[in-house]
C-alpha cells in the first residue's frame, strides 16, 4: 500500500514539473527561414497552431438514395 502511494506521489508530482510560459529562441539561433508564399516569417503561435488539415471539418452528408448492387456471376460456393 505504501509504495502504491509513493508511486501515485511521485506521478502527480512529476505531473505537474511541466513548463507553461511562451517558447522562446535560444540565444545564437536564427529563426526558421520565412516559408516560400509567405509574406513574414512566422511567430511561434503560428507554428504551433496545427492546419486545418490536420483536423478537418466532419462531413454530415448522408446518403440520399442507394443502388441495387448487381449480381456477380463468379461469386460461386467453393467446390468440395
Amino acid at each position: 500500500m505504501k509504495r502504491w502511494m509513493s508511486t501515485a506521489a511521485l506521478l502527480l508530482i512529476l505531473g505537474g514539473c511541466g513548463a507553461r510560459g511562451d517558447l522562446k529562441l535560444p540565444a545564437g539561433e536564427t529563426p526558421p527561414a520565412t516559408p516560400y508564399g509567405a509574406k513574414s516569417t512566422p511567430g511561434t503561435g503560428d507554428l504551433l497552431k496545427p492546419p486545418p488539415q490536420t483536423r478537418p471539418a466532419r462531413s454530415d452528408d448522408l446518403i440520399e438514395s442507394s443502388d441495387k448492387r448487381r449480381t456477380d456471376e463468379y461469386d460461386l460456393p467453393p467446390s468440395n
